[in-house]
Parts: structure tokens; sequence; C-alpha cells
């Protein structure tokens, strides 16, 4: 069966549900207690009609030392429990940054994802960045340390992450 990754004019909280079978928590980092961004840009696969695989991303603002550029932040990445492991999540990633990367003056992706799923972007390219993010959120005065994992991956040629801390000069995506 062939999986064609359409651009989906939006993404409700209904179409996650209909991906991830619902439920309070369906990515597993409620814990984290953090406020998301929404994505602007959103990539799925549907089988018989049923939405079974989502990605999108938004441009984010990013800091690290005295350098300041922008990045294509990827979130939202599902797809149905009962289709995991057919490599429906690296359709919609590669989608989503393949787009990204279109926009043309994006050198770098991010991700937050939990540890457990390092492994799973490591094979589709992303790198763990050991030095850490901050984030904004609404109730801090200060950003905050991102408790999952961050990752990149390069969008263009020769990219590379510039070391320290990096800053994201927004909400997590």
């Amino acid at each position: 069966m062939s999986d064609a990754v359409i651009r989906l004019p939006h993404y409700t909280l209904a179409e996650r549900d209909e991906i991830t079978g619902g439920g309070a928590d369906p990515f597993g980092v409620a814990s984290a207690g953090l406020t998301w961004r929404d994505k602007d840009a959103h990539f799925g696969i549907r089988r018989q009609g049923r939405l079974v695989a989502h990605a999108g991303w938004v441009r984010v603002p990013l800091s690290a030392g005295s350098e300041r550029w922008h990045a294509a932040g990827l979130g939202g990445v599902a797809v149905a429990p009962d289709l995991r492991g057919q490599g429906l999540a690296r359709l919609v990633v590669t989608a989503a940054m393949e787009h990204a990367r279109d926009v043309g003056d994006l050198a770098h992706g991010l991700l937050f994802c939990l540890p457990r799923l390092t492994t799973l972007y490591g094979r589709m390219g992303w790198q763990v960045l050991d030095d850490g993010v901050r984030v904004e959120q609404p109730d801090a005065d200060d950003p905050v340390p991102m408790p999952l994992r961050a990752m990149w991956t390069p969008l263009t040629e020769g990219a590379k992450w510039p070391t320290g801390e990096a800053r994201l000069h927004s909400l997590p995506m």
C-alpha cells in the first residue's frame, strides 16, 4: 500500500483524537506542565478516509550565545497506535521538513520528545542537543529548562547547531 502525504488545511483536536484515539495526554507529556504553541503547517496521511498520521511545523526564533536565528519547530507528530511501525512517522516528518526547507531561509529543524523516542528520530537523521534548550512559558518571568529531549536536524547542507544552551523565544512546539 502506497501512503501519500497530504497538506492539511488545518489540524483540529478532533483530528488529533481520530489518530490517537483521544485521551487526556495522547503524547505523554502532560507531566512536563508546559503550554505548547500551535503549528502553522500540517501534513497527514489518510487511509480509507481516516486520518492516521500527522506532523506539523512552525517557524520559531532561537538564540545561543550571540547567535540568533529561526528554525522549523516540528511537533504534533502522531501515528495511529494500530499502524505504528509502518514508516508513517517518517513520511509525515519528512514531508513537514521538506516543506520547511522549501521556505528557503531555515537551516535547522528542532523538536522536543520523550527520551524513548530519540531512537526513532535518530533513524530519521535528528541529533540530540546535549546543551539543552530553555523555552518561554506564560506564567514564567524567565525561560524555563525544557524537560523533554531536544533534537535538531539540518535543513541545508553544512548546517551546524551553535554550541551552548539554546533559548527558544516562544512557547515550545
